[in-house]
């Protein structure tokens, strides 16, 4: 979020930008798939289908990048066709949406250690 808006403000250019926020992408989809895994073979249903589409969100996003460009943030085109703002809403929900996993997993780790 931090980079997109500085971005957004020129304080950087648009390739060190993309260039930054490229080398996340392929972690982010690793680390999410196999959060995803792990909590379908431990069972947790609820947290599996949470996780799901985020999962399947993020591959789509990085199997869908045209060929020749530098990544899923090309410096070319985040001016273009208003994908600067479109990046910036996504990147806002991934933070609700990993601060809502956050307190959830908090919530379960202190119930299963400490019993009622």
């Amino acid at each position: 979020i931090i980079t997109l808006s500085d971005l957004e403000c020129d304080y950087i250019n648009a390739r060190s930008c993309c260039s930054k926020l490229n080398k996340w992408v392929v972690p982010e989809v690793i680390g999410h798939a196999v959060v995803t895994v792990l909590m379908l073979i431990s069972l947790h249903w609820f947290i599996f289908l949470l996780n799901l589409p985020v999962a399947t969100w993020n591959i789509y996003r990085y199997i869908m990048v045209p060929s020749g460009n530098m990544g899923v943030f090309d410096p070319t085109e985040i001016h273009n066709r208003g994908q600067l703002k479109s990046h910036m809403k996504e990147a806002m929900i991934k933070l609700g949406f990993h601060l809502l996993c956050f307190f959830m997993y908090l919530y379960r780790l202190v119930s299963k250690v400490i019993p009622k």
